[in-house]
């Protein structure tokens, strides 16, 4: 099926644009509930149908409907796999502003770079729709703060994608994150403060390589499949190369962190629930690395980030996997990957434990059903993602930094808080802060 084109006259005739840059249609207004039923079927859209949009295709807690995307190519082979079972009766949109006018989708999933994260998230919410966005849930610390805002206003339900802190294995650290944080909670580490490691040497791969980008690209001729001004967005204007889009997109700062922005979320979440840190922020940041080019992102060595109380989270990006680093240590011992450890009987001990139960639904449809927050929410999600953004700011101004866990700003740097709240190319920018709570 050919994809529905929208322009923006359009746009402006079936509504106002609102003053930070995006159309808001209440779901109420559109004659739909201003929360979802607890209904048997749970209808849902997804933003972004590129790499990992495919994967949202195959969700099946409800009927997909829309798939929207800037590019023609992706959107085609998006609505062509989401109707190939016959399960679906999905349509597909170049403007993802006109998915959210329609009253019958409950979800929204966001599957676009993170520089879109914020806005398409706080759109979905003031239009009546729960939101399931992948990570990293937003590219700054302001974005991420605008967005825990509107869920509020809105009493909307939030999910950010990654769930190792519930389920699956936690990467490569030989056990679930659960049985990690029964080990800190018994005390068999000692009171602290505790030392968390990782990088390849605890079973993590920070993808710097991969996700680097190239300096001096040469200026390439957009394919006419690609709306590129969608698809910057509130990014800045840069001349198309093909290496700025698609799958090599976390290689620039405009739109993500390398590969602490891919990776960090996943990892990061985990650690703080681990640690007990969930409700808490960082105080300091230390970085390790070469100095990085404005625009392409290039592999860190190093970033120590401490909190108040002394516990210390450590990414490492250059010890090599067979190195004996412990995993997460204390004052009465060390563990290291599969459990290796100098305390006597210690996963014997820790797997008998019983087990911790989690603190909200851990599936996102019971979430949106019971209007219980998800277990892996936009608050949480903001405190780990901010770790991403502070180890980021870090890396990019290429010394330690203090921070106010508070305040969430930097101490005294002006530069660094440039990064916190960084401006939008127009008509794109947040809402003002007397919105969010008028």
């Amino acid at each position: 099926m050919k994809p529905t084109a929208i322009s923006r006259r359009d746009m402006l005739k079936k509504s106002a644009v609102a003053a930070f840059g995006f159309t808001i249609v209440p779901r109420y207004v559109l004659g739909g509930p201003n929360t979802t039923p607890p209904s048997e079927q749970i209808t849902r859209a997804i933003i972004g149908v590129g790499g990992m949009g495919r994967g949202h295709i195959g969700y099946n807690y409800g009927p997909l409907l829309a798939v929207a995307d800037a590019d023609a190519k992706h959107l085609e082979a998006g609505v062509a796999q989401a109707n190939k079972d016959g399960k679906n009766d999905c349509k597909g949109y170049r403007d993802w502003r006109e998915l959210l006018q329609r009253k019958d989708i409950d979800v929204i999933e966001i599957a676009t770079p993170p520089h879109w994260h914020a806005l398409m998230s706080i759109a979905a919410a003031a239009a009546g729709k729960d939101v399931w966005c992948e990570k990293p849930m937003t590219r700054t610390i302001a974005e991420g703060e605008a967005v825990v805002r509107t869920i509020a206003k809105y009493k909307r339900m939030f999910r950010i994608n990654t769930w190792f802190r519930f389920q699956s294995e936690f990467y490569g650290s030989g056990s679930t994150a659960q049985q990690y944080k029964k080990l800190v909670k018994s005390g068999l580490l000692g009171d602290g403060p505790l030392t968390m490691t990782v990088g390849a040497c605890t079973g993590f791969d920070w993808k710097l390589a991969a996700w680097s980008g190239k300096k001096n690209l040469e200026t390439q001729p957009v394919p006419p499949e690609l709306n590129y001004d969608m698809w910057l967005g509130p990014a800045p204007v840069k001349p198309y190369n093909a290496h700025r889009v698609h799958g090599s997109f976390r290689g620039y700062w405009d739109y993500d962190a390398g590969g602490l922005g891919d990776m960090g979320q996943h990892y990061l979440d985990p650690a703080q629930y681990i640690l007990g840190k969930d409700n808490e922020s960082p105080v300091e940041v230390i970085p390790d690395s070469e100095p990085q080019d404005k625009d392409a992102v290039s592999p860190w060595r190093k970033i120590t980030i401490k909190y108040a109380d002394g516990t210390t989270i450590i990414l490492d990006g250059v010890s090599p996997g067979d190195a004996k680093i412990p995993y997460i240590e204390g004052p009465k011992g060390k563990v290291f990957k599969a459990w290796q450890s100098d305390i006597p009987d210690l996963k014997k001990t820790i797997f008998g434990m019983p087990k911790i139960e989690p603190e909200g639904p851990t599936e996102f449809a019971e979430s949106v059903k019971t209007r219980k927050k998800f277990v892996l929410n936009e608050i949480i999600a903001h405190r780990s993602c901010t770790i991403v953004n502070i180890a980021s700011t870090s890396v990019r101004c290429g010394r330690p930094l203090k921070f106010d866990p508070k305040k969430q700003r930097f101490i005294n740097d002006a530069e660094a808080n440039a990064y916190v709240e960084q401006p939008m190319r127009a008509p794109w920018k947040l809402p003002s802060k007397s919105w969010l709570f008028g």
